[in-house]
């Protein structure tokens, strides 16, 4: 007699696989994760994204507290606050959250041709809005809380001389500093696609951008927490004073958004979109069915 196949229950069931995707894999699950993220309902896409503005402000914050009055010597110190950043980066991916900087990979879907250009611009600009809601509220947050005046007010003025900084950079090098700050920071998001468990999502986080930010790169959403909260203790004479020499003079808004925001968004564009999604298609995705040649 022979005997006859098993039928479909009767199959072993498929092998759970522990092992990371290879860049192939990773490269078709960031088209599929794109073209969910472009499909989100509005409210959601806007609420998802004040979440990621906060979550990426509290990293923010914890940089700003670890890196005061130190005195570990620079390098160690920008180590030690890139590792604090890295908790806002991992609360949106493990957390779920819309990032502007992360969502940037979403070009990788729309160059095989599976969403459109507006679908994309429509996602970025819903999400930065819904980022610079989150990260000023949470400026607000952590001014009204008097956080400032931790360390004998050192903690507002660390925070008051980082914005400061931030506001003085040329318009040229604040793009350079976002195209090098956002190539890492979707180099983090491509990596976590890859893993299989929020542990390694979490490592594989942690390293470029503790990288990114040690190396004084720009991100345009941290920045929507940094500059806020330091035109906010900037008003405080108690900060101030611990800096007597310092030129504030292009610490206000306008400055905010001319010499800092908008070049350093353009170069997140430019380093997420094309030094990481662009070439990624191009390597793995390009030629496939549905892809543009």
């Amino acid at each position: 007699m022979v005997a006859s196949a098993p039928s479909a229950e009767e199959r072993a069931p498929e092998p759970v696989r522990f092992d990371p995707l290879l860049p192939p894999e990773i490269a078709a699950k960031a088209e599929d994760v794109g073209v969910a993220k472009v499909r989100l309902p509005l409210v959601n896409t806007l609420a998802l994204a004040f979440l990621a503005g906060a979550f990426i402000a509290l990293g923010a914050n914890f940089f700003t507290i670890v890196t005061t009055d130190s005195g570990l010597g620079y390098g160690a110190a920008r180590f030690a606050g890139g590792i604090a950043f890295s908790l806002g980066l991992i609360l949106v991916v493990i957390g779920g959250a819309e990032l502007f900087t992360g969502n940037n990979l979403i070009v990788m879907a729309w160059a095989s041709g599976k969403i459109s250009a507006p679908m994309v611009l429509r996602n970025w600009a819903l999400v930065f809005i819904g980022n610079f809601a989150g990260a000023l509220a949470t400026a607000a947050l952590v001014y009204a809380s008097g956080q400032w005046a931790f360390d004998n007010n050192q903690v507002g003025q660390n925070a008051m001389l980082i914005a400061n900084r931030k506001v003085n950079l040329g318009f040229t090098e604040a793009i350079a500093l976002g195209m090098l700050c956002n190539s890492l920071v979707c180099l983090a998001v491509w990596l976590s696609y890859s893993a299989r468990s929020n542990i390694d999502k979490a490592v594989a986080i942690v390293f470029p951008i503790t990288a990114f930010v040690a190396s004084g790169f720009e991100h345009s959403i941290a920045n929507m927490y940094f500059i806020p909260l330091g035109l906010l203790v900037k008003r405080e004479d108690a900060v101030t004073a611990l800096s007597p020499s310092a030129d504030l003079s292009h610490l206000t808004w306008g400055d905010f958004f001319l010499r800092n925001l908008l070049p350093v968004t353009i170069g997140n564009v430019i380093g997420g979109a094309v030094m990481v999604g662009i070439v990624y298609w191009f390597v793995y995705r390009r030629g496939r069915a549905g892809a543009r040649a």
